[in-house]
């Protein structure tokens, strides 16, 4: 092989390895494809998946040649939830934390939004104040939720990875517990909430021909925004970072970990809280009595991790899962199964966990051409004492 390969290749793998945006989407690309050569083995027309996710983007069908705006208002309806527990998952991250507890944090704040937006309830039929009260209730008891895992963990190191899991079946039952003791409710719903305290917007729906996106992308922007100005711009931010890349330096800093812990778990469950806040207000009239998980905060981990934490990484892995589970339906109108979209959802997960050993193998081959050159001038010498010995 030639200098001039060699330098081409050792280039075009500092481009793939120095770049986590890269990485990430040589991932997706990687789940795709093993999607495409699954789809081909079991005899179905991988066109129709590419098709279908092709509509939900553009709201374009091939089929009848006819656009219809609203599959691209569902989709967004769908990626809502997701990015924002994908911020939940996040932002624990990059403190050194792993959340699992971003379904309970969201379970909590679908559950106190739906109490608050209860018709009957005071404040009702104040457009603006009411919902703004339902959100902010949501936020806060998303954020107890988060925080009473961070506070074991900073107080008795306790485990956030048990204590969330707990939190989460907790979460659940005390919300068929509470949810059910509202008058009028039956073994699935509620009444129907106040007309005020819906996230609801005409102006959305219309652009989308009536599609169920709400105010919802609004404070979902607002958020994106806001872990990005408070993990990057930050004083809060900086020391949250440096806690997650070493405890032990950042309290030789004079960095208080323990409250960061604390800090950062809360913040993480307000996230998953407005997640449920949205979901609630947003897409239902009625509150819902949910009997399992509805996976949003499990996605959520899938979402940061490929995104690698970041704000806009998480935003866009948001939309792209959000894109493939509005495309389900589509699917199976195709002959598609609706589980590849799970079976690539996996398989991202899968390649990330693989990410580090797989930069390693491609470290060590960028410096092979090195270690040989190393090895050339020993050899040369080794060569000629054995001719002089000779």
């Amino acid at each position: 092989m030639t200098t001039k390969q060699n330098k081409t290749e050792n280039r075009l793998l500092k481009v793939l390895t120095g770049s986590n945006a890269a990485i990430s989407a040589a991932i997706v690309i990687l789940g795709f494809l093993a999607a495409t050569m699954i789809l081909l083995l079991i005899g179905r027309n991988p066109a129709g998946f590419y098709q279908a996710i092709l509509q939900v983007v553009s709201g374009f069908d091939s089929r009848r040649g006819v656009w219809n705006a609203r599959y691209v208002g569902e989709w967004l309806v769908v990626s809502m939830p997701l990015i924002l527990c994908g911020l939940s998952m996040g932002f624990a991250a990059r403190s050194g934390l792993f959340n699992i507890g971003a379904e309970g944090q969201y379970m909590a704040g679908l559950t106190a939004a739906q109490i608050i937006a209860q018709s009957g309830f005071a404040f009702s039929g104040i457009p603006f104040f009411h919902p703004a009260l339902a959100v902010s209730g949501a936020m806060a008891a998303g954020a107890v939720w988060g925080g009473v895992s961070g506070f074991f963990k900073a107080r008795y190191r306790v485990s956030e990875v048990v204590s969330t899991i707990m939190m989460n079946y907790i979460a659940l039952f005390l919300h068929r517990l509470i949810t059910l003791r509202i008058p009028g409710s039956n073994t699935f719903r509620t009444p129907d909430f106040s007309a005020a305290a819906s996230l609801s917007n005409s102006f959305l729906q219309f652009i989308t021909n009536n599609s169920r996106l709400n105010n919802g992308l609004w404070l979902t922007i607002a958020v994106i925004l806001f872990y990005s100005l408070i993990m990057e711009k930050s004083t809060l931010g900086y020391s949250l970072r440096a806690a997650g890349f070493s405890r032990d330096a950042a309290v030789y800093a004079g960095i208080r970990v323990k409250t960061n812990i604390t800090i950062s778990m809360t913040i993480s469950g307000m996230f998953a809280g407005l997640a449920g806040a949205v979901v609630a207000l947003g897409v239902f009239s009625y509150g819902r009595i949910l009997t399992a998980f509805e996976n949003y905060g499990f996605d959520g981990i899938a979402v940061a991790l490929a995104g690698n934490c970041t704000a806009a990484g998480i935003a866009v892995m948001g939309l792209l899962f959000g894109m493939l589970k509005s495309a389900q339906p589509l699917m199976q109108s195709r002959q598609i199964p609706r589980e590849i979209v799970n079976i690539i959802m996996g398989l991202v997960v899968v390649f990330i966990s693989l990410r580090p050993g797989i930069l390693k193998y491609i470290e060590k081959l960028r410096n092979q051409p090195e270690i040989e050159k190393e090895k050339t001038p020993f050899l040369m010498r080794l060569k000629k004492s054995g001719r002089q010995a000779g």
